[in-house]
Parts: C-alpha cells; sequence; structure tokens
C-alpha cells in the first residue's frame, strides 16, 4: 500500500524538523573531512580550501581564502546566534536567577580552569609554542552536548538539561574572552576604535527604539570589517552586536490579542474577491495589519534566534566541520595522540572537563553560594560534565587560533584536531554511558519495591 502524497510531505518535513539533523550533518561532514583528507584526493581538498575569494568596492578590496571566509566570516554567524542565547539567558533564562546562574558560572569556571592546567602540566618541558593549545580543552560545543542528551528522551530530569545549557553558554562567555585576549597578538587600533565607534551606534539605536534587523545587520558588517582589519578576531565583533539587538516588544499581548481580533472580524466581514486565489484589497490591508502587529509584539532578539538556529545547525556548523576536521594522519593515529598537546588536550576534555564542574559546583553548593536544581543527583553533575568535554566545534576553532601562522607548530594544529575528535567520542560514550544508568536506577528506585504474591497452595 503506497502512502499518498501529503504523508510523504509530512515526513520530509518531520525528518528537516528533526532536533538531532544538524549532529547528524555535522558528523557526515567530519567523517566525509576525514575521508578526503587521507584519500588518494587529499590536495583537492586543500585547493578547495585554499581558493582565493575577494570582494571589492572602488579601491576597497577584502581578498580571503576560503578557509578563512568559513572561519572568520560563516562563524560570525554562529557567534551571533550565541550572543542572542546569551542575552537572552541573562535577560529571562537561568542566568537571570542569582543562586541558578551561580551554580552554572561555578560549574564552567571549573570546567575551564581544570582542563586548562592539565593541559600546561602536560606541557612540561616541552616547546614553548605548545602551551598555546591551553584554551583548546576549555571549550564545549554546546549543540552536540545537548544534542546527545537529547538522546536519553524523557528518562533526563528537566533540570539536568537547563544546568547542561546554563554551563555552556557560560563556557562560550569563557571562551569568547580567552580569543580576545589571548589569542589576539597585534592590534591596529586605528580600525578597532572605528569598529567600536559604529558599535556604538548601534547603542544608540537600540536606545532609541530601532527594531529593523536589516539596520543591524549593515551596523554589524561594518563592525565586522573593522574588528578583521583591526586583528581582533572578526567572530568576537558577531557576538557583540548580538548584545544590540532589541530584546523588548513593542506593543503589550493584551493590545495584540485585542487588535488581531478587531482585524480578523473586518477581515471576515468583508466580501471575497472574485478569484479564489486573490484577496480583496480590502482584505490585503487586514493581513498587512496582522502582520505589521505581530512585528511589533514580537522581539527582534527573538525573532532573529529562531530564524538564525536553524541556518546554523544545518548549514554553518556542518561547513565548519567539513572545512577544519580534515585532518591528514601521516604518521598514524596512535602517533598522533601519543604526541604531548594530544595527551593535554584529551586528559583535558576527558578527565578535566567532569573533575573541574562537578568540584566547583560541589564547592559552590556547600558553600550556599549555590543549589542543585530539582531531581538532580551529584551522578547526573559528573555525567553532564563528561558530555561537556565534548569540545568539537569550539575547541577545533580555538586550536586553529591557537597554532595558527607559526611555521614551527603546523603540525601541531593536525593533532590537536586529531585529539579533538578522540576526546570529544570518549567523552561522549562516558557521558551517555553514566547517565543512562543513573536515570535508569532513578526510575527503578522511584518505582518501589516490586511485591510478588506467593502461589496459592
Amino acid at each position: 500500500m503506497q502512502s499518498s502524497p501529503s504523508n510523504a510531505h509530512k515526513g520530509v518535513a518531520r525528518f528537516f524538523d528533526h532536533p538531532l539533523l544538524g549532529i547528524a550533518l555535522m558528523l557526515g561532514a567530519t567523517l566525509v573531512a576525514l575521508v578526503w583528507a587521507n584519500s588518494p584526493w587529499a590536495s583537492s581538498y586543500q585547493r578547495l580550501l585554499h581558493v582565493p575569494l575577494g570582494v571589492s568596492v572602488g579601491r576597497a578590496a577584502l581578498n580571503k581564502p576560503l578557509l578563512l571566509w568559513i572561519n572568520d566570516g560563516l562563524m560570525g554567524i554562529f557567534f551571533f546566534l550565541v550572543g542572542l542565547e546569551i542575552k537572552r539567558e541573562l535577560l529571562v533564562g537561568e542566568l537571570a536567577r542569582p543562586r541558578k546562574a551561580a551554580l552554572a558560572v561555578a560549574a564552567a569556571l571549573g570546567g575551564m580552569l581544570v582542563p586548562a592546567a592539565l593541559f600546561v602540566a602536560a606541557q612540561q618541558g616541552q616547546p614553548a609554542a605548545y602551551s598555546r593549545g591551553w584554551g583548546v580543552p576549555m571549550s564545549t560545543d554546546i549543540a552536540f552536548a545537548l544534542g546527545l542528551l537529547a538522546l536519553l528522551g524523557d528518562r533526563v530530569p528537566p533540570g539536568l538539561r537547563v544546568f547542561l545549557a546554563a554551563l555552556a553558554i557560560v563556557d562560550d562567555i569563557g571562551a569568547v574572552l580567552v580569543i580576545a585576549v589571548f589569542y589576539t597578538d597585534t592590534i591596529a587600533v586605528a580600525s578597532l576604535v572605528a569598529g567600536l565607534l559604529v558599535f556604538a551606534l548601534a547603542i544608540v539605536a537600540n536606545r532609541a527604539r530601532v527594531r529593523n534587523p536589516l539596520f543591524y545587520f549593515l551596523l554589524g558588517t561594518l563592525v565586522w570589517l573593522a574588528f578583521l582589519k583591526s586583528g581582533v578576531h572578526a567572530t568576537i565583533a558577531a557576538l557583540l552586536m548580538a548584545f544590540v539587538i532589541p530584546a523588548r516588544t513593542a506593543t503589550d499581548p493584551e493590545s495584540f490579542a485585542r487588535g488581531v481580533a478587531d482585524d480578523l472580524r473586518e477581515f471576515n466581514e468583508l466580501p471575497p474577491n472574485d478569484s479564489p486565489r486573490l484577496h480583496s484589497l480590502e482584505r490585503e490591508r487586514r493581513i498587512d495589519s496582522i502582520g505589521r502587529r505581530v512585528d511589533l509584539v514580537r522581539a527582534p532578539l527573538q525573532w532573529l534566534e529562531h530564524q538564525l538556529e536553524p541556518v546554523v545547525k544545518r548549514l554553518v556548523l556542518p561547513v565548519f566541520a567539513l572545512a577544519n576536521a580534515g585532518v591528514a594522519i601521516d604518521g598514524g593515529f596512535g602517533r598522533a595522540l601519543a604526541h604531548p598537546v594530544s595527551i593535554g588536550i584529551v586528559i583535558g576534555l576527558c578527565l578535566g572537563k567532569p573533575l573541574g564542574i562537578v568540584s566547583f559546583s560541589y564547592l559552590a553548593v556547600r558553600l550556599r553560594l549555590a543549589e542543585l536544581p530539582a531531581g538532580i543527583r551529584w551522578a547526573h553533575v559528573a555525567g553532564a560534565g563528561m558530555l561537556a568535554g565534548v569540545g568539537f566545534t569550539m575547541a577545533l576553532f580555538v586550536s586553529s587560533l591557537a597554532f595558527e601562522g607559526d611555521q614551527a607548530t603546523v603540525s601541531v594544529v593536525s593533532v590537536a584536531k586529531v585529539s579533538i575528535l578522540v576526546g570529544s567520542i570518549v567523552s561522549a560514550v562516558a557521558g551517555l554511558f553514566v547517565l543512562n544508568r543513573v536515570t535508569r536506577a532513578a526510575r527503578v528506585a522511584d518505582a518501589g519495591p516490586v511485591i510478588v504474591d506467593a502461589p496459592q497452595p
């Protein structure tokens, strides 16, 4: 029996709307990149990444290879979305509640400091260039971590998802600060000042209640260009611009509901057009009025976040993975993992992350600075700490900054990427295993003892 076209369309829609589609695309892109970079066609992979692309307006020109357009430009969209999520959490999310925020901040702080310390310890006696990678194991891939947690379904307490999301967002703030402060070598002051002046104009526009996203896009492009020329990583500009996107609505829900009700009543009272496919001019005006009311009742921040999230998960991050995960393992997998940088990254992600998150969270709770969410045990925190060791996107990004431009460390970039993949896989498997066991044990405990009736004589 064949399915109807409508059912087929619904099936396709469900596939593209599946929350794990983005993770599947990233994993697929990573696998393609690894196979491609270690195949007889590896040279074509490198040639593609170094294809020069440029934009020119009059005498002004910007020319970069494709890889840098991806890492500096396309990833700007990712960091912009991260900034929107951070702002939302600070305003109305878990980071807006002091005691809940304190737990996330403490956990993230431990999840950054301990991995960095373990990495530095692993580089004792090694070339100084290796130590630049201390920021790599500090990072958590929020999309992967929450996606993996979603695999456990409803067995996971809701508070654990909130905790891991807040932890990853604070972790992102830390990663951005690290990039801005420690992985910026030289600064062109004039370009930086120009970018900050345009950013100040965006702040004024926010205060003046300018709500048009296109206006902020144009200003953001100028800030991005100025930061790119200044030497400060351009993705920082994208994150800063997210904080000036208005988070206020221009009308209250009650006025919106009344206005839409009036428009709908008038729409229904108007005579229809002769054409079954077109509305009358008056009906079209009522539709436009409803559209304007929707724009006024919706905060630009939430609208942009909703629009960009699928683009980032299904396009930006897979393309980034395809461009950055292609590691040519010339000396073999085992040799790459035996490298001091690799050891530091794997230990930092797999051991440092859960150790730092659990210890700092425990200390914050014991000092009564924070409290665990309802239904959360310390075993849950340990499992979440292991999932936070999935660095992937952010770790790959930081590794490209930590070891770029130094000919003596060119091969270290490949070593770092191999260890990030291995450390992330180990952390994912360990975290899912622990949380699966914990949630099963909790469900059995909540069910109570099983009473078996004695057989009747």
